[in-house]
């Protein structure tokens, strides 16, 4: 049996709510798996978050809830009619 020294690392983006705020948030990190696969997310990381995935690699995130919101005073009018509709 390996020690979680010897534990092989997997990269993985996980992406997850902080306590302490609504945005969405995602980092990359490396964490040690089990021996069938499964990777092994620390106390500590998981201190203060609400995990929603686990992905396999770094993962380019390109849009997340909260991204597109665009207040009122910003859009033009033709546009603040459609989003009335």
């Amino acid at each position: 049996m390996k020690s979680m020294s010897q534990a092989s690392l997997r990269k993985v983006t996980v992406i997850y709510y902080s306590d302490l705020s609504l945005e969405l948030l995602h980092k990359v990190h490396e964490f040690p798996q089990s021996d069938s696969g499964r990777v092994i997310i620390s106390d500590s990381f998981r201190e203060g978050k609400s995990i929603i995935a686990v992905c396999d690699g770094e993962v380019d995130v390109l849009n997340k809830v909260g991204d597109r919101i665009i207040a009122d005073h910003e859009l033009g009018s033709t546009a603040k009619g459609a989003w009335q509709n």
